[in-house]
């Protein structure tokens, strides 16, 4: 009996012994799954980079040689890119931020996936680059955040317990490997995100930022995305420009937050709306013929992501007066057109022009100074999250002299906005997205005809 119990006693002993090494096997294969994530997530995120300068110079080079060439091009590119997304791959349109956000708040895995999957993702990298190659005034890094969403979901479905963190990590990855800036990443996770950090896998997402981001610093090297900066700290009679970047920043962003919104959500004539309702192919020609429009007004700089014009007045390089205001309308006007596109780098453009005109009126402010103020102050008025458009540009400037009037700017600048446009204009737009589609009611039935009583 005793030699009995004892095998018993140890056969009770080895099982614990395997139940804890299952659950040491299934914690590393979750890290693992984080880590090889993070590195899919930064290549894709420098892949996309690549693909994006590649199809913006092949457009240049014909807008150079064809003065006339944007306004066939981009109307028939947005056209295209406008029917195929809606459809062939509803879903795919805009930045993909809000769709990771409208995803992040629902359970079932089929509504998720109508938001965030692998054929939404390399529809969205194609679409991107068609969309870039006919001129379109749109971002990568809103996009790489629904591609790298996309890939972390499909890594999940390899792990058989749910993994809370996933689309949220994929999503800080790609915005930490996009901007070559981790932090920035991390920043964004928490503020825009998730509103909040959730505890079980705030290392697991930490994890896959840091990989993703070491992933394209070797590929692509150490670099800051807009260079170092020169500006200095704002001395004496400089801080008055502080109050006028941001309530300009603040209502400019603001007010792009609001027509992007209102368009999402229908609130304009009831007769614009049927016809854009209807015509969806058209309005997105009629959208892409005015970015051509604003095009030639600007010399054909309001093209593309802006990064290149956004370093040219970084550099104190001369730039046509006209184009932060254009490029403002010509990326509202693709963002409306329903074309995928992303509007960081847009508006980091946008924000960099706007220090351009109001240079005449701060001169005693070196113009770098002004386009790193006024850049944190526009980004955070359109996205309403200061905190991650205070870091986002401190990083991708490399200038931590300035970090406390970016800090003010983009504070000042989001509470500005909110005045005009009651809530970013990612999570108004997932608002949207989130809700079930609302069936169209019935018409009602129209009575049989009774024949003619017999007399």
């Amino acid at each position: 009996m005793a030699f009995l119990r004892g095998r018993d006693t140890r056969r009770g002993m080895f099982r614990t012994y395997l139940a804890g090494f299952r659950v040491d096997v299934d914690t590393y294969r979750r890290r693992v799954l984080f880590f090889v994530g993070g590195i899919i997530v930064g290549l894709l995120a420098v892949t996309m980079a690549v693909l994006a300068d590649r199809m913006q110079q092949a457009f240049a080079v014909l807008a150079l040689h064809w003065r006339w060439a944007p306004f066939i091009v981009t109307p028939a590119g947005f056209a295209v890119s406008a029917h195929v997304t809606k459809r062939f791959f509803p879903g795919a349109q805009g930045s993909g931020i809000p769709q990771v956000i409208a995803a992040r708040r629902l359970d079932r895995l089929e509504d998720r996936s109508r938001l965030v999957s692998l054929r939404l993702a390399a529809a969205k990298i194609g679409l991107l680059m068609l969309g870039l190659l006919c001129g379109a005034s749109s971002g990568r890094e809103g996009p790489t955040v629904q591609v790298g969403a996309a890939t972390m979901a499909m890594l999940g479905r390899l792990e058989p317990h749910r993994q809370p963190g996933l689309l949220l990590a994929g999503s800080a990855a790609g915005i930490a490997a996009a901007f070559n800036a981790p932090l920035a990443g991390i920043i964004f996770g928490i503020e825009e995100m998730s509103r909040s950090f959730e505890q079980r896998s705030s290392v697991l997402v930490l994890v896959t930022v840091i990989v993703a981001g070491l992933t394209s610093l070797t590929l692509l090297g150490n670099y800051t995305y807009f260079g170092v900066g020169h500006g200095a700290m704002l001395e004496g009679w400089q801080w008055f420009s502080v109050p006028v970047v941001l309530v300009v920043g603040g209502l400019l962003g603001g007010l792009f937050s609001r027509i992007v919104v209102a368009m999402a959500h229908g609130r304009m004539p009831a007769g614009a709306a049927r016809l854009v309702k209807r015509h969806p192919v058209l309005f997105a020609a009629l959208c892409g013929l005015l970015v051509a429009l604003c095009g030639l007004f600007s010399g054909n700089t309001i093209f593309g992501t802006g990064y290149a014009q956004a370093k040219a007045i970084l550099d104190a390089q001369p730039m046509p007066w006209l184009f932060g205001p254009l490029k403002l309308a010509a990326t509202a006007l693709s963002t409306i057109s329903g074309i995928p596109g992303g509007i960081f780098s847009p508006s980091l453009s946008v924000g960099a022009g706007l220090a351009y005109n109001l240079s005449a009126l701060l001169p005693n402010v070196p113009i770098d100074t002004l386009a790193i103020l006024c850049m944190a102050a526009y980004l955070a008025g359109v996205v309403q999250a200061p905190l991650t458009s205070a870091v986002i540009v401190s990083e991708m400037t490399n200038d931590h002299a300035l970090i406390l009037p970016i800090m003010i700017c983009a504070v000042g600048a989001s509470a500005v906005s909110r005045l005009v446009s009651r809530e970013g204009i990612y999570h108004a737009l997932a608002a949207r997205l989130a809700d079930p589609p609302v069936a169209e009611p019935a018409p009602p039935a129209q009575p049989e005809p009774q024949p003619p009583a017999q007399p």
